[in-house]
């Protein structure tokens, strides 16, 4: 009798474990929804549905709160359904356009990407923030944004709430950056070309990309999306660089054995490979149109569950305790990042 009533209650726990995990990924993809059917509205439009994702998680545990029987399914959106919408996301990547983009627009990118990046792990040391947020927050408003932090994330093994604070801190950067140029554009004196170009240099999601160049017309949005995805592109490099850094931070520094690298041991991120694997496939026409369409759909609805799983293990008061500095050094970087991109945009004769 005793041990019929001991299955029945861990049979019972099970099912409500099950139960819990299948609300956990249905309250992400709801609020994914909610973000891309808010991502239409004016002024929101600009935001992105990450972004806005992110907020809403951030929102709904501010109001009503996580029940912990959920944590695992949001966890699970988080971490896993991120890797698959990231490898999704390479078939937005034609690499053909970068080549025929030519040295200086890739130089352009990649100057930017790299002085931004110690900029602004560099202010954060200064401003002793951790250092995990602080490379969290670099490599976000460095490369693109919200799926940068949560891709180098694992690379330095980085906590939950540590990864939320610094895709939320760049999320909110790039809107207020976006909201900026839109305004400054009449006044910078760029050609369509060339506001394109510092455009997709220096703002921070692809959502901002697209946002921000809308005001110089269609030349601006066409040039604004190569050079942005050009550094997005610079994040397999970089994640593989993070991660042999990470492997041997770890290991105090001890020089490699004389087996050499152990590549299985490596911290690195290999999905990123699917995601090069996918702008592969793209570059070299495999894929039918209409199926990449709805496959970066499907790519933008995973990251957005992933962002709004991120939100949800954000609690205001961890914000407010961690997100003041890491804010400051990403906004001080920015503007690094936006006079950088305009001078180079001028001096390699790109306006």
């Amino acid at each position: 009798m005793i041990l019929q009533t001991q299955l029945r209650f861990v049979k019972n726990i099970k099912v409500v474990r099950n139960r819990g995990f299948l609300q956990g990924i249905g309250l992400t993809l709801l609020l994914s929804f909610i973000a891309k059917l808010l991502g239409y509205l004016p002024l929101l439009n600009i935001m992105g549905q990450l972004v806005i994702a992110i907020l809403l998680g951030i929102l709904y545990r501010a109001v009503r709160g996580v029940p912990l029987t959920e944590q695992s399914g949001i966890s699970f959106s988080g971490k896993r359904l991120l890797r698959f919408g990231i490898i999704l996301l390479g078939l937005k990547l034609n690499l053909m356009d970068i080549v025929h983009a030519g040295y200086k627009v890739v130089a352009l990118a990649a100057i930017n990407v790299v002085v931004t990046i110690f900029v602004v792990y560099g202010l954060s040391k200064w401003l002793k923030i951790d250092k995990r947020i602080g490379l969290l927050t670099a490599c976000g408003t460095a490369i693109c944004g919200a799926a940068a932090v949560v891709a180098i994330a694992p690379q330095i093994k980085a906590k939950d709430e540590e990864t939320a604070v610094g895709a939320a801190t760049v999320a909110i950067l790039g809107t207020i950056f976006t909201l900026a140029y839109t305004l400054l554009y009449p006044v910078l004196g760029l050609s369509a070309n060339g506001y394109g170009l510092f455009t997709g240099a220096t703002l921070h999601e692809v959502a901002h990309v697209i946002a921000g160049a809308a005001p110089g017309g269609q030349v601006a949005l066409d040039m604004a999306v190569i050079v942005k995805l050009t550094r997005v592109a610079m994040l397999v490099p970089i994640a593989l660089i993070i991660g042999l850094w990470s492997g041997r931070q770890a290991r105090g520094g001890e020089q490699k054995s004389s087996k050499g690298i152990r590549w299985r041991e490596l911290p690195v991120p290999w999905f990123i490979f699917g995601f090069l694997a996918m702008s592969g496939l793209n570059t070299l026409g495999i894929i039918p149109q209409e199926l990449i369409s709805g496959l970066l759909v499907l790519s933008y609805m995973l990251l957005a569950m992933a962002m709004a799983g991120l939100g949800l293990g954000v609690d205001i008061a961890t914000f407010r305790r961690l997100g003041k500095k890491p804010f400051l050094a990403g906004l001080l970087g920015s503007i690094v990042l936006s006079i950088l991109g305009f001078m180079l945009v001028c001096s390699f004769g790109l306006n």
